[in-house]
C-alpha cells in the first residue's frame, strides 16, 4: 500500500502542505517514507507500483512524502523525514565524507543534452562560440563540470570561455530557449526529453560525453539513497522496496498502457512529447550495480576533481566504494 503525505521542505524547514495536519511518523513494521517530487520521474514508477499492487504483494507499505523541490529531498533525508531519497552519489560521496553514512542504489542512468532549436545553424560543440547557453542546476553542475572536461579534451578550450553561459533552474532555462532567448540549452533528461517533443535537437548527449572521457560503463549518477542505520532498522523494507522498483521498471520497460496511466503525471504537452520522454525513461531504466560501475564512478569522480568539482564534493571528500549498494548485496 502506498499512502501519500505532503512534506514542503525549503532551507531546512518543514511544513506540512495539504490540510495542516502534524506529520505522523511512520512507524510500523513494513513503513518505508520515500520523498518524491509531486510530478517528478519517481512518482511515476510509485504510482505504477501502487497501481500494479507490487508493494502491496511484497507486503511493505510505501509512504510517499511529497517535497517542493529536487534541493528538499535531501534535506528531509538528513532531518529524518524520509527514509529514502532520489539524489545523485557525488552529493552522497560528499555526506559520507562528512560523517553521514549513507547508501546508494541506481534509480536511473538517463542523462541530459545539449539542445537547439529545430532551425538552429549550431550543429556541434564547437558551434556554440559566442553563443548564449543556458545550463540548468548552476556552475557546479555534475553535467556541466563533465561538459567542460570533454570541451577541454576536445576542442582544447573550456566551454565556459567559449560559449555564453547562463545558468538557472530547468523549467526556467527550457522556456527561455524556446521564446528564442537563449541559443542553445545544457538540461536535464526529462527537458532534454520535452524540448525533443518540440522537434528541438541534441548537439550532443552526456552519456557520449561520458564515453569520450573514458567513463565506460556509464554509471547511474541519480539513485535511492538511504542512512545505514535506516538499513539497520529496516533492511527488509528497503530490500523489498528495490524489489518493487525492479518490477514496476519492468512495466513501465514494456507496457504503453502503464504509461497511458501516468500521463496525468508526465503532463506531455503533445503526443511527440509523450513519446520523447517514455523513450528517455525506458533507455535510462538501470542494470544492476556491480564492481565495474563503482571503478567508473571513481575514475568520474576523479574528472569531477580535476576540472573543480571540490565546490561540489568538497576538498576532503575521498572515493569510498562503501557508499553503492551492489546487486545481491
Amino acid at each position: 500500500m502506498i499512502d501519500r503525505r505532503r512534506l514542503m521542505l525549503a532551507g531546512g524547514a518543514a511544513a506540512l502542505a495539504g490540510f495542516g495536519l502534524p506529520l505522523q511518523r511512520a512507524s510500523a513494521a513494513g513503513t518505508l517514507r520515500v520523498a518524491s517530487l509531486k510530478f517528478g520521474s519517481l512518482s511515476w514508477l510509485l504510482e505504477t507500483i501502487r497501481a500494479e499492487g507490487l508493494a502491496d504483494k511484497a507486503g511493505v507499505n510505501i509512504t510517499v512524502v511529497e517535497v517542493a523541490t529536487n534541493q528538499a529531498g535531501p534535506v528531509a533525508l538528513l532531518s529524518g523525514e524520509a527514509d529514502v531519497i532520489v539524489s545523485d552519489w557525488p552529493w552522497a560521496l560528499r555526506q559520507r565524507a562528512l560523517g553521514e553514512h549513507v547508501k546508494f542504489a541506481p534509480y536511473s542512468s538517463a542523462l541530459g543534452a545539449v539542445m537547439v532549436p529545430p532551425d538552429s545553424p549550431i550543429q556541434k560543440l564547437g558551434d556554440l562560440k559566442g553563443k548564449k547557453l543556458g545550463v540548468a542546476g548552476g556552475a557546479i553542475d555534475k553535467s556541466w563540470l563533465l561538459l567542460r572536461a570533454y570541451s577541454r579534451k576536445e576542442l582544447g578550450t573550456d566551454i565556459a570561455q567559449l560559449a555564453l553561459p547562463s545558468y538557472g533552474a530547468a523549467p526556467l532555462l527550457t522556456e527561455e530557449t524556446r521564446s528564442g532567448r537563449l541559443d542553445a540549452v545544457l538540461n536535464f533528461w526529462t527537458y532534454a526529453a520535452r524540448l525533443q517533443g518540440d522537434n528541438y535537437r541534441a548537439i550532443i548527449e552526456m552519456d557520449d560525453v561520458l564515453k569520450a572521457l573514458g567513463i565506460a560503463p556509464v554509471p547511474s549518477l541519480v539513485g535511492f539513497i538511504w542512512r545505514e542505520e535506516t538499513e539497520a532498522k529496516k533492511g527488509t523494507e528497503i530490500a523489498t522496496f528495490l524489489s518493487a522498483v525492479e518490477q514496476g521498471n519492468a512495466v513501465l520497460a514494456t507496457s504503453d498502457a502503464a504509461w497511458d496511466r501516468i500521463r496525468h503525471l508526465v503532463r506531455p504537452e503533445s503526443d511527440a512529447e509523450f513519446a520523447a520522454i517514455k523513450a528517455y525513461y525506458r533507455a535510462g531504466i538501470p542494470t544492476p550495480w556491480t564492481g565495474a560501475e563503482t571503478r567508473s564512478a571513481e575514475k568520474l569522480t576523479q574528472v569531477l576533481v580535476d576540472i573543480g568539482g571540490a565546490q561540489l564534493l568538497g576538498s576532503d571528500t575521498q572515493f569510498d566504494p562503501k557508499l553503492f549498494h551492489a546487486a545481491g548485496s
